[in-house]
């Protein structure tokens, strides 16, 4: 069996196609991560950090090929994987520098002494590499979430071999990005595999010792469940799907309904609406102002047409769609679907009376009462699809937003001294793990403050994807108790000065 790629734009299979890993295949390649995993751990941070700026300047140097490639599986277009391919080496680069700076090891010493529970022993504590890890590239960015990407990366500076699950939408810049990082790599150090079934036999593989998924609920479920069934289970860190909500005030709509409204359809249609970080539900006063955004988005996006990963993302896009044009001919008082005129699709869609044909879609905007909202309307559709909830009072809103689920961000748009503002800031950030204020969230930079995750079913943990402290979900705490110098990993002697300390409770910088 093989994997190929197929044009987005044509529909036409890719000449260049991959076998799928067999299960044998997919155990040799774990075992060498196994094998690779202490001496990849051992390797001093600087050697590990100018390896991981060495794959950067890699990939840079075949840049024209892997974009390309890239833009011929997914339709993404030159710019956008060109920005992309700079955000991974970015990327790269930064956790280069996480791993020189040291803080991420939390270095801990408490020398022997007594406390008022009687003696203390001489204590040092460290977090170290979990071991080999599982990583399952996304389908929606072929490079920052896929084999060079964050996942794969943050495992990488914390010490991990990764064994990379590749995704059937970019099979051919999988591998090529694959091919690249083995060259500067150790051996062991990274490997790919390939199909549905390797997925499978490569979370149950003994060897592995945690898995990062970026994808849909449903595949991150049973990937979960599967890694939980193991003998031995291991975590699985799941970034799943997020219906994001973004929030006007009053104040803010009478002051910026068109500049707003413009924004947001540029944040929901973004990469087609394929990001995790679309804002998928838009809560909008009622009234004048609030016509008056409605009306901006609406002029932003129509007569564009988009083209969506794959076939599967663009039949799902197409159903839901579908059904939300003929639910609102049913219910035409409570829900209004504006469809954009796209020139590969039945004109007539928008009214419930055809589905699309071709290979583009149009954007959707389905508009109802925020009292109207139903469970479906609140669950992440992949693509181009925006709910406009319309609320009448503040009372409504406040109601609306307390049947929200879990998401990875919330944006607010409010005005100086705005109460409801403030209110909505108050309870989102219950509900999410990144708050945008007067901004949109699909961006989410790299840096050491960054947090890409919040509540089920954004993840299913505490922990980041994105920024410096995605390295945590791969790394694991020891404490060696009355241990003599010789024993201790150099970081935790006494004599070392590379890294953040906390010795006896007081913090110590390098040099200080």
């Amino acid at each position: 069996m093989t994997v190929a790629g197929i044009d987005a734009r044509t529909g036409e299979r890719s000449a260049v196609s991959c076998a799928e890993t067999t299960a044998n295949d997919v155990a040799s390649r774990c075992e060498a991560a196994a094998q690779a995993a202490a001496g990849w751990a051992r390797t001093g941070r600087a050697e590990r950090a100018r390896l991981l700026a060495d794959v950067a300047t890699a990939l840079e140097g075949r840049a024209a090929e892997i974009v390309a490639t890239a833009d011929a599986e997914t339709a993404l277009g030159e710019p956008r994987l060109t920005g992309e391919l700079a955000r991974t080496c970015f990327q790269l680069r930064f956790f280069a520098e996480v791993v020189c700076e040291g803080s991420y090891l939390e270095l801990t010493i408490d020398h022997a002494d007594v406390s008022p529970m009687g003696p203390r022993p001489d204590l040092r504590r460290m977090l170290v590499p979990v071991g080999p890890v599982a990583v399952f590239g996304a389908s929606n960015f072929p490079l920052a979430f896929s084999v060079p990407g964050g996942d794969t990366v943050s495992a990488l500076a914390a010490g991990c071999p990764v064994v990379v699950k590749a995704h059937e939408a970019h099979p051919a810049t999988s591998a090529l990005c694959h091919d690249i990082m083995r060259e500067v790599l150790p051996d062991g150090v990274i490997s790919m595999v390939m199909g549905r079934e390797a997925g499978i036999a490569l979370v149950r593989d003994p060897h592995i010792r945690a898995v990062g998924f970026t994808g849909s609920v449903g595949g991150g479920r049973a990937l979960a469940d599967l890694a939980a069934s193991r003998p031995e289970p291991i975590p699985f860190y799941g970034e799943l799907g997020s219906v994001n909500a973004f929030a006007v005030t009053p104040a803010a709509a009478a002051a910026r309904s068109g500049e707003i409204g413009r924004g947001l359809a540029e944040s929901f249609t973004l990469g087609a609406g394929q990001f995790c970080t679309k804002p998928g539900l838009a809560f909008v006063p009622a009234g004048a102002h609030g016509d008056a955004l409605r009306d901006a988005l609406l002029g932003t996006v129509k007569g564009r047409a988009f083209t969506l990963l794959t076939d599967m993302i663009r039949e799902a896009y197409t159903d839901v769609t579908y059904q939300a044009a003929e639910q609102a001919a049913e219910q035409a008082a409570e829900q209004a679907v504006e469809q954009a005129a796209d020139p590969a699709a039945d004109p007539a869609v928008g009214q419930g009376a055809g589905r699309p044909a071709g290979r583009t879609v149009a954007a959707t905007v389905v508009e109802v009462e925020a009292a109207g909202l139903t469970p479906e309307l609140l669950e992440e559709v992949f693509g181009p699809y925006l709910v406009l909830a319309r609320y009448d009072s503040a009372a409504q809103l406040r109601a609306a937003v307390g049947m929200l689920p879990g998401a990875l961000t919330a944006t607010v748009h409010a005005e100086a001294d705005d109460e409801i503002g403030a209110e909505l800031a108050r309870t989102l950030t219950a509900r999410v793990g990144r708050l945008v204020w007067n901004g949109y969230p699909t961006g989410v930079s790299v840096g050491w403050a960054q947090h890409h995750g919040g509540p089920w079913p954004g993840t299913d943990t505490v922990f980041t994807s994105v920024g410096a402290t995605a390295v945590r979900r791969f790394l694991r705490p020891v404490a060696w108790q009355s241990a003599p110098s010789g024993v201790l990993p150099e970081e935790l002697r006494d004599e070392y000065d590379g890294a953040p300390r906390r010795v006896d409770g007081v913090l110590q910088l390098p040099n200080s």
